[in-house]
This record gives C-alpha cells, structure tokens and sequence, in this order.
C-alpha cells in the first residue's frame, strides 16, 4: 500500500475512535481533570500506539507526517487527549532513534503491542522554557546510574509505563554535550508525583510534577549516547515535540472553526427567520478563520513531509509550526467566541474549553516567542542557542 493510503487509513481509524470514543468523554475529563484512559486503550487496541515504532519490530514505522496527521483528528474532539497520545509518541520516537537490543526488546515491541505506554519528562520548574538546559543530575552509580531532580508538566504523569528523562550529562561523559535522556520504569524507588494537574485548561492530559530522589536506573537505560545534546534536542526531541503539538494545535483550531460554523449555520433571527451567516459581516468573518486554519494546517504538513523527506532546511519549517499553530489556535478560538456571542459563554461549554486548550499553546515550552526568535536566527544562519 502507497505511503499515502496507508496514512489515510490510519486517519481513518484515528478518526472513529475521535468519534466514538473521544468526545463522549471530553467534556467529563475536562471538568474532573481525568486522564483519558478509555482513548489510550482505544488507540493501543487499534496499534497507533507504536506509530513511531520501527515495522520490524511490529510498529508502523511512521514520521511526522503521521504524528501530525493523527493528532490534529484527536485534538478536533480533546486536546487533552490528543497531547497525552502525541507525547507517547514523541517519547516513542526518542527511544526508537538509537534504540539498543535491550530497549527494543522491552520498550519498542510492548509499546507495538499496546501494552506499554511512554512519555517525556523534559521540563524543570528552574530553567522553564529553556527545556534543553536540564538540571536534573545523573552520575555513575557501578553498573547504574543515579538520577536527582524535579521535573515538571509531564503529560501522561503517573500513567504513563516509563518516562523519557533529560538529565545534564553524567560528570565522566567527556565531551561538550550537556544533555542526556534515560529511560526510568514507573514504580522505580525514589520517583515521587505532585498532585494532579487542575489548570485553566489541557486539564485531561495528567500533567504533573515528579520528583527524582536517588533514583537507580540500569545503564543501559541510557538513550543514545552520553552527552548527545545537539542531536537528540534538534534532530529528534524538537522536531518530533513541536510537529505534535502543531498537529494538536491545528486540530484546536479546527474545533473552534467547526463550532462556529454550525451555530451561524444553523440559528435564524427570530423576526426574520434568516440564518446568523447570512450577515455579510459573519459570513465574512467565519471565511476569514478558515483561510487562517487552512493556511496554517498546509504549512505544518508541509513541514512534516519535507523534514520526513530529509530535507536540509527542514527544521527551520518545523521551528516556525508550533508557533504558527498556536497563533492561529489562540485567534480563531477567540473569533469563535465572538461570532456564538452569549451562547458561548455559558458555563463549561464546548467551545470555552477550546479557548481554554488552545491558550496553553503560548505557554508551553518552547514558547511561542522563543520559537519566533529561533527561527528568525536559523534563517540568518545564527546558532539557535
């Protein structure tokens, strides 16, 4: 099957469980801050799980396109959802990238079975946004190595099987790099959780703070090599993070754009019997939000395609997804506010929670102007950082 079709059909899949399993229970996560656990079964169930896991090892060997594909269908319905299956993803794709004998064996073929759910575990509440300067210590412990630190916002916090954990490099490491990911099992002594995440919005995704307290993991629980900064953070963890959330983001987007168009496409005046569309000033301002959603989702597929193909500009595209996503999130779901007037307003409503999950684009790591800056300077051929 071409490359094409195999996508579309695994949209396809994604798009009913979005449909069936999803929505229903969107707007409960939301309001209880429930991890979404029905959704992840469902989506295990159907393999998407291993999306980024190599096909010999029972995966479906997909890229970027793929990631952003199925969580723009997943976010259309909860981002919440969407960002707890697209940073399985993401950690997915930094265990496969060098992946040893032993990691595929006990992380890339369960999570291709379903039965083995993984995670990031970047951000620390002292460097904030500056997530590829970790503080988190790990040194040689024998044939281990001890991990001490905090980290915080990890989607799928508490559920997740295992975390993909930045650390400084380890003091013997040699080299300039200054970061390091291992993997730590849930469960493993010394790893301790916050209290679940309950913010203004995101509020399904378990983003929650942990706690490292002399942690022993096995060596070879260490991806890649030693000190591997710049290729994990910008030929891995960047792109595959930030074409999630783009992809998430688009989706946000499209849910607050689909929202309006059904209210203006669907309320008459009562004194006219007219559809809310028909003033040239809606209709004007629903095509408005299209042009900006369509425009935003071609050029984050674009980007994934291109850095999938390997092109050599590829990242400063992908850099400026993220950032666009965002923007465009933010903006139509504020528009849409607008255009459903008091309807929207009510408590706890569809499209408030949109507003809500669409506003945490700008905030979380890398933030949205750090993204502007870093592709401004890759452009001019600057070092990003």
């Amino acid at each position: 099957m071409p490359h094409s079709e195999r996508l579309a059909a695994l949209a396809d899949t994604a798009r009913a469980i979005a449909t069936d399993v999803v929505a229903p229970l969107a707007e409960r996560e939301d309001h209880e801050a429930r991890w979404p656990a029905e959704a992840m079964r469902a989506l295990a169930d159907a393999g998407l799980l291993g999306l980024h896991v190599p096909e010999p090892l029972g995966g479906r060997g997909e890229g970027l396109s793929g990631l952003v594909t199925i969580a723009e269908v997943l976010a259309s319905e909860s981002a919440s959802t969407a960002m707890c299956f697209a940073m399985h993803c993401v950690g997915t794709a930094v265990i496969a990238a060098k992946a040893t004998d032993f990691q595929k064996q006990a992380y890339l073929e369960p999570i291709a079975r379903g039965a083995h759910v993984t995670t990031l575990a970047l951000s620390e509440p002292g460097t904030g946004a500056h997530f590829y300067l970790p503080e988190t210590a790990i040194e040689a412990d024998g044939d281990r190595y001890r991990l001490d630190g905090t980290k915080s916002f990890v989607t799928n916090g508490g559920h997740a099987d295992s975390y993909v954990v930045s650390t400084r490099a380890a003091a013997d490491a040699g080299g300039d790099g200054a970061f390091s990911c291992v993997l730590v099992d849930e469960g493993t002594p010394g790893l301790q959780w916050s209290e679940p995440w309950t913010g203004l919005g995101m509020r399904g995704n378990s983003s929650r703070g942990a706690r490292l307290e002399g942690v022993r993991v096995p060596r070879r629980n260490l991806l890649g090599n030693e000190g591997d900064q710049l290729w994990y953070v910008f030929e891995v963890v960047a792109p595959y993070f930030l074409m999630a959330m783009a992809g998430t983001y688009v989706g946000v987007a499209q849910a607050a754009l689909d929202t309006a168009r059904v209210h203006l496409g669907t309320r008459r005046f009562s004194h006219s019997g007219e559809l809310l569309g028909s003033e040239p000033v809606l209709a004007h301002r629903l095509g408005a939000m299209y042009i900006d959603v369509e425009r935003t989702r071609r050029m984050v597929h674009a980007a994934a395609a291109r850095a999938d193909a390997g092109e050599p500009d590829a990242l400063v595209a992908v850099l400026g997804c993220k950032a666009a996503a965002g923007d465009t999130a933010v903006a139509v779901a504020n528009e849409a506010m607008t255009l459903c007037g008091g309807m929207a307003y009510r408590d706890n409503s569809r499209l408030a929670r949109v507003l809500r999950d669409a506003r945490a684009a700008h905030v979380m790591a890398p933030t949205t102007d750090i993204l502007k800056t870093w592709t401004g300077r890759a452009l001019l051929n600057l070092p990003l950082v």
